[in-house]
């Protein structure tokens, strides 16, 4: 009989996850482990690669043997990943010369001025699509260069490799034979030509990253390699890879330009199918691969929130306003309103369409007569103020508003947020019956490259709406609430 089984490995901010999906994209098993968050310098986020590698491998092995399934049943396996975290490693060993820089990182920041005060963004965006901000890999891979003793000379010499946790974790699952990575990982590391699809060695020289560090780059669905047998009991083939943002677009199946997801996790993504078109954003969106299938490119506009559900997991275990996150959705419905109080989640400084990694996070509004109830409600709601910013920088883009938004991530389980949510945007809000959506999109690209699945018209017929939220606030109340969104956020920004 063919085999119809997936086992995705998807590594996020803060846990790793390992899910086995059935031939109908039906989650089987699940096994999850949170692991360590480093913060050695104010703005400096890091994890340990070998805690991601143990907890990868554990939880591989915990949701085979918890689906009931052996590795030799399983058609693939797929991979889907926090994208522009940077890990250097020792390609004759295999270990890391340091901790894997994350995605939120900023000690970049400094670099990222001079190259903008050299004119050298409109460059970068022409050829990456990206801007130039420390959340991208580059600067961080030329940081690691710089601050490990003897890293650069190795990495000249070709002796080190470099690669987002995808890249990682596939070099370590065969055992040092292949090292690679996808295009949408790739694209985010301020070094990859999104239109010639190929690394630039142009940007390499003005980033400082040797060319000889970086992985081939393949399509999302292709056989990248075979895990050594003794890991999990068989060899099974690597199958599919994509980073998290795009997984999850392509797991919510929005294969129609025009089509619109938003992820709620530690942060928020929204990306917008825009077909075979990489549109150039005016209002400092990203231009980016949405996936690759037999070598044709379809592209997104994406807007980066840096902070939503942390923003959540700050007031629980910050500040101890909640001792659980589920809590926020009660403390939103207890009060009327917001109070006037505004949460502005800038931890690590703002994304799009902002773009200021020197903003800091602040807190309006608040008078004797606010309370947790308040505060918990000004998290959730910076959550859609902010996806409302992006929606309407992707329709005055050429992108159009979409018409539904599909949500996923842990905060769509939230009820109040996905209808507060429809009210700002003014869209219907569609979730899914399977908030693992990012999971899921692994799954469709490791099954289309194994023949599980035949086609996208096969994968769209596996997903299914749990509920739409339908907007039902007036346009009269909209206005304010928005209003004194955008002046909170003015008065955050560091270069207001």
């Amino acid at each position: 009989m063919a085999k119809t089984h997936i086992l995705v490995i998807d590594q996020g901010t803060t846990s790793t996850r390992a899910i086995v999906f059935d031939g109908a994209a039906r989650r089987v098993a699940i096994a999850q482990a949170e692991f360590a968050q480093h913060y050695p310098a104010p703005g400096w986020v890091e994890h340990d690669p070998e805690d991601i590698w143990r907890d990868a491998l554990a939880t591989a092995r915990a949701a085979l043997a918890n689906s009931g399934l052996a590795a030799a049943d399983l058609a693939a396996i797929g991979i889907t990943n926090q994208r522009e975290t940077a890990v250097i490693w020792d390609r004759a060993t295999g270990e890391p010369i340091h901790r894997a820089i994350v995605w939120q990182d900023r000690r970049g920041a400094a670099r990222c001025q001079e190259l903008k005060a050299d004119d050298a963004e409109d460059l970068v965006r022409a050829r990456t699509g990206l801007l130039i901000d420390p959340y991208f890999s580059a600067t961080k891979v030329a940081w690691l260069l710089d601050n490990v003793a003897g890293a650069r000379d190795r990495a000249e010499r070709g002796e080190l490799a470099f690669g987002t946790i995808d890249s990682f974790l596939l070099w370590r699952l065969t055992d040092g034979a292949v090292h690679a990575t996808d295009i949408t990982n790739a694209s985010r590391t301020m070094l990859y030509d999104i239109h010639r699809q190929d690394w630039d060695a142009e940007l390499c020289r003005l980033l400082r990253v040797p060319a000889a560090m970086l992985p081939q780059v393949h399509d999302n669905a292709y056989v990248y390699g075979i895990t050594q047998p003794d890991l999990l009991g068989a060899a099974v083939p690597v199958a599919g890879i994509a980073g998290d943002q795009q997984a999850a677009l392509f797991g919510q199946a929005c294969f129609e330009p025009g089509m619109a997801k938003s992820t709620y996790g530690t942060g928020c993504f929204m990306l917008l199918n825009t077909g075979t078109e990489a549109v150039a954003s005016q209002h400092r969106l990203l231009t980016t691969p949405a996936y690759r299938l037999d070598g044709r490119t379809f592209y997104a506009l994406e807007g980066s929130i840096f902070i939503a559900g942390a923003a959540v997991k700050w007031l629980r275990d910050g500040i101890g306003v909640i001792t659980h996150a589920s809590q926020t959705d009660d403390l939103a419905t207890r009060v009327p309103d917001n109070h006037g109080v505004y949460m502005v989640p800038a931890f690590t400084g703002l994304g799009a369409p902002h773009w200021d990694p020197d903003a800091r996070g602040a807190i309006f509004g608040l008078t004797l007569g606010a309370g947790a109830a308040h505060l918990a409600r000004a998290a959730l709601e910076a959550v859609a103020f902010q996806t409302m910013d992006l929606a309407e920088a992707m329709a005055a883009d050429g992108g159009g508003h979409p018409a539904i938004l599909r949500v996923d991530g842990g905060m769509a389980a939230n009820d109040w947020l996905c209808g507060f949510l429809a009210d700002m945007i003014d869209t219907p809000v569609e979730r899914p019956t399977d908030l693992e959506t990012t999971a899921r999109g692994a799954a469709f690209h490791a099954g289309l490259a194994t023949g599980v699945w035949s086609g996208l018209d096969h994968l769209a017929r596996l997903w299914s709406r749990d509920r739409c939220f339908v907007p039902t606030m007036r346009a009269e109340e909209r206005a304010p609430l928005a209003a004194g969104w955008h002046d909170a956020v003015r008065r955050t920004l560091s270069t207001r």
